[in-house]
Formats: structure tokens, sequence, C-alpha cells
């Protein structure tokens, strides 16, 4: 072994919620390094999902995915309004497709309520065809504070917001291995120029990979580590021109909030994801998938033309709950009090809503390590 670098805190992981940790310890004066894996930062979940910014409708109550939803998207959108990163808050449609499924948008009002959104309400369908002429339904509940954002704009604001204030974002540098020691801990770093070091505060926000981190540390109680579970999410994109102006959904499935109409920036339309569990990550988009997407996507939108989706793009969120658990799970943050060790913090299962929360889980990471 080489000289050992000595570190303060190392972030693992540079999608958008390592980068607004990152963000959050160098604002409040740590010497942050972010470790990346990819050649890439934000490359595989953060760069894979619906780009949604979530109002907070749907989670349960006190959960932290409610908690930390509510709190970031406040906070994203006023980021966003000051950094100019590029957004919209178009809003969001759930649409009830049977009269059976009235019902649960009336529990989802109260719900999103009960979460502190208070800007929801219930339309009928001659107001829903006044809104958006080509969606059909009994009924939808409106949420206005949902809107779409570019991402990769949102994680290079955080990059830029850490690298004025000291911090260091390093690529292509995998952790492959550490020990929890009492004076800090251990890390060997590999890639094209591969070391080691010695910090005295480490953040795995590792994403997919959280897991294996936690796995290959050397002193960490395996107890603490929870289940894993991967939910592939596939996209097909329309052609053509988009059917609405808002985000349109159905009433949610298990382990995902069903096949939506999502926007991008530009207003071309994609319909995701779908759900399916894997054993590990892939990103192939199968065709086949396509024709439960059309049959999904017409609950709603009856007009969609046959031929006219194409496979996009496929996500894999990193879950704590599997099928056989329904396939919620909440994310889970373990400061030093759960992780048994003062300088090292654990997160799992961040996913949608991850990017919406990132600056919330941010504060609340520096509120763990600040007990």
């Amino acid at each position: 072994m080489g000289e050992i670098l000595d570190l303060d805190c190392v972030v693992i992981g540079g999608g958008v919620v390592g980068l607004a940790i990152a963000r959050r310890l160098a604002i409040a004066g740590r010497e942050v390094i972010v470790l990346e894996s990819e050649p890439l930062t934000g490359s595989i979940t953060s760069s894979r999902n619906s780009e949604v910014i979530h109002a907070g409708l749907y989670y349960a109550t006190g959960s932290r995915k409610a908690e930390l939803c509510v709190k970031g998207r406040e906070a994203l959108y006023a980021y966003c309004r000051e950094r100019h990163v590029p957004h919209r808050q178009c809003g969001k449609l759930v649409v009830a497709s049977s009269a059976a499924e009235v019902a649960y948008l009336e529990k989802l009002l109260k719900q999103a309520a009960a979460n502190g959104v208070d800007d929801c309400y219930l339309i009928d369908a001659a107001e829903l065809h006044a809104l958006e002429p080509q969606i059909e339904g009994h009924a939808a509940l409106v949420s206005p504070s949902t809107g779409i954002i570019d991402s990769h704009g949102l994680m290079d604001a955080y990059i830029a917001d850490i690298e004025a204030h000291g911090g260091t974002v390093v690529v292509n540098s995998p952790v492959l291995s550490g020990e929890l020691t009492a004076e800090g801990l251990l890390l060997s770093v590999g890639g094209g120029d591969p070391f080691d070091a010695k910090a005295r505060l480490v953040i795995n926000s590792a994403g997919l990979e959280a897991w294996s981190v936690s796995e290959n540390l050397a002193g960490l109680d395996e107890a603490k580590i929870p289940h894993r579970a991967y939910a592939k999410g596939n996209y097909f994109a329309l052609s053509g021109k988009a059917p609405a102006t808002r985000l349109i959904y159905p009433v949610p499935e298990p382990g995902g909030l069903g096949t939506h109409l999502t926007l991008d920036l530009a207003g071309q339309a994609r319909f995701g994801p779908d759900v399916e569990w894997v054993d590990a990550p892939n990103y192939d988009v199968d065709p086949a998938r396509s024709e439960k997407f059309y049959a999904a996507i017409r609950k709603y939108w009856p007009h969609l033309k046959d031929a006219s989706l194409q496979p996009a793009y496929a996500g894999v969120r990193p879950k704590t709950v599997g099928p056989e658990g329904g396939g919620g799970g909440d994310f889970i943050i373990q400061g030093p009090q759960l992780t048994g060790h003062q300088g090292y913090v654990a997160l799992y299962g961040i996913e949608s809503p991850g990017l919406t929360s990132s600056l919330a889980i941010a504060d609340e990471v520096w509120r763990l390590i600040s007990e």
C-alpha cells in the first residue's frame, strides 16, 4: 500500500442525491470529494427517469418519502428559479378510467392533504375534457404543483456549487472496498488512477450499488444492510404531437405509479415506466412490451394510433421492498447512530421521488451528522 490520502468528507455516488449532499456539506464548510464510479456523473438512475418534480401525493403520511418530497419540491422550485435551471410547473392529472377508480381519487385527495399538499382538487369528466380534450376518464385529480425539470441541468448546478465551495467531483473512481476503524474509514478506490484514503466522514449515496458498497466495508454489521430489489421501468417515445399539455397518470400499480404520459421541456411525449422486477440491472427495452403499453395508455387516451410508440430507454429503481412485499418501501437514510459508526452514513432505496427530494435529503443527512 502506498501513501494514504487524508480526507475530510467523501460522498460515494455522483447522482443527483449524492451531488446534493456534497453541495450541502461544502456550503457548510466541510472539505468534500465526490467519488463517482462511472465516466459521467448522474449517468445511471439520475438520467433514466421521468424528470418529474413530484408534489408528494402518494406516499404514506409520516414516511420519509412524503416528508422529504414535499420539503424537497418547495426547495427545488426555489433553487431552479434562483439558478435558472430549466423546468416547468405544468401540473398533472391522475385519471380514473372507470367508475370504480373514482373512489381511489377521493382517497388520494385525502392522502395528499394529509401530506401537506393542499392545492389538489377533483374534476369530473366534462371538466377533464375541457382541460385536455384528448384525454378521457370518469374523473381526475388535478395536481398543480407537479412539474418537469432538466435533471442534467440540475446536476450541473449542484456541481458548480460544490466546486465554488472548494469541493471536488472525481469520475471513474469506484470504491472497491473499505474498513470501519476508530480513526475513520479506510477506502480502496479503483479506476485509472487508483488510490487509498482515510476519511473522517463517508456518505454512501451509491444508488443501485449502495448495498454493494456497504457489503464491502469490513467492520459493518451486515444486519444494518436492508433488503434489496430492482424494479426496472421501460419507457416508450411517441412519434407525433403530445396529446396533452399536462402530465397524465393512471391509478398506480404495485411498485410504480403506472404507465403515465410525461413531457420533456421541448414538449415531446414519452410513456412509462412500467414495472419489471429483475435480478440485476439491465437497460434493454424489449419492443414487444409495447403491446401492454398500448393497452394501458388507451385507457386514458383511446385515440393512440398503432405503431406510434418506439422503445426509448429504461431505468432501474433501487428498492428496499420487492414484489413479495407489495413493491412499496420508503427511503432508508441511516445516520451514524443507525450504521453504528460515527463516520458512516448510508442511503438505500433512493428511488422516485429522490430527484424531487434531493435538497431535503441533503438537509436530512446534515442533520443526522450534526446530532
